[in-house]
């Protein structure tokens, strides 16, 4: 009971329910194929999940395309980047990490849109200028058997234009808590998001913090290809056909989202400014190389000093995406040090 200062004559009241955290589903990690009826338009814990999961399993489901529309070209709910999810993770508590592998991202239709524009963090004041007539869409052909996409209807200049197709995922996300209000799909924060990062490829894993029970995760804003920062505020925005496996680290929180390749460790910082995406990547490296091998500031400063690169990752909406990325192979000889458990 909690009464009010003003008048402490007439307390108000208040009545809560709590449900127990369901048991970690015991046995051999299960596959799961999942159909997707309905998409979701903010990263929110209070969205209903549409499946539960426990950690070690798998799940092959489909992607609508930033504009809300499917691998057979029916728009199935507005734009702006809706995800497919929530999917519950069993045993994934406050303080865990979430951490998503992405076993297969492959592209479900044959074409793509983007626009021909630049953001307005890309141009300066003459180029703003000339950039007046832009923010056409543009329809690309993705030719899946030669795996390049091209312009449907380019210009003289660019009838022999392509690009090899990479698939990757723009938006990977948990559920920030409920106290705040939920993000739309299009932002992106420390629960990860709309990063566009476009290293979220098939083979990546990402690590994401856990702020809910059960971490509720969003996937979607599928692209067949992006340049670094996607500077045209779309990529080229198709549908995907995604299959993941999900895990928990348990008791262990990360400070962002990373996400980890066969050959790199890389550390995101997403922020209002390059400048304050730069600090946010250079500090969630900083404390990753800290929890894994232990070592002191100092320490940290000589290995990023030297084996650091950094990528803009994201441009085109309201946070940048600064990447700090290490290779491996200049960590090898850091593993005699004793790592943190």
């Amino acid at each position: 009971m909690h009464k009010r200062a003003e008048d402490p004559g007439h307390p108000d009241t208040h009545s809560f329910t709590a449900t127990m955290v369901p048991a970690r589903r015991a046995g051999a990690p299960q596959r799961h194929e999942f159909t997707p009826t309905k998409f979701y338009r903010q990263f929110s814990a209070l969205n209903e999940p549409v499946l539960r999961v426990a950690p070690g399993d798998t799940i092959h489901t489909t992607t609508v395309d930033a504009g809300g529309t499917d691998e057979k070209g029916v728009t199935r709910v507005l734009g702006g980047n809706p995800e497919t999810g929530p999917f519950f993770v069993q045993g994934a508590e406050p303080g865990d990490t979430l951490v998503v592998h992405l076993t297969r991202l492959r592209l479900n239709r044959d074409w793509a849109v983007s626009d021909d524009d630049i953001v307005p963090r890309g141009v300066d004041t003459e180029w703003a200028v000339k950039m007046k007539d832009a923010g056409k869409s543009v329809r690309w052909h993705l030719d899946t058997a030669r795996g390049m996409a091209t312009v449907e209807k380019p210009t003289e200049h660019l009838k022999n234009y392509s690009v090899p197709l990479r698939p990757m995922l723009g938006c990977v996300a948990t559920a920030p808590p409920p106290a705040a209000a939920a993000p739309g799909t299009g932002d992106s924060g420390g629960y990860g998001g709309n990063m566009d990062f476009n290293e979220v490829i098939e083979g990546a894993t990402v690590y994401l913090p856990v702020a809910v029970p059960g971490a509720m995760l969003y996937l979607g804003d599928g692209h067949a290809v992006q340049g670094d920062g996607e500077l045209n505020g779309n990529a080229l925005e198709t549908s995907m056909d995604v299959e993941f496996t999900v895990d928990v680290i348990s008791g262990k929180g990360v400070p962002g989202p990373r996400v980890e390749s066969a050959t790199h460790l890389m550390a995101v910082g997403l922020n209002g400014s390059i400048d304050d995406a730069f600090r946010d990547a250079t500090t969630n490296m900083a404390n990753w190389l800290t929890d894994i091998y232990a070592l002191t500031p100092t320490e940290v400063a000589e290995v990023m000093g030297t084996s650091a690169e950094y990528k803009v990752s994201e441009v085109a909406d309201r946070n940048a995406g600064v990447v700090l990325k290490i290779n491996k192979q200049r960590l090898q000889g850091l593993l005699t040090a004793t790592p943190v458990k």
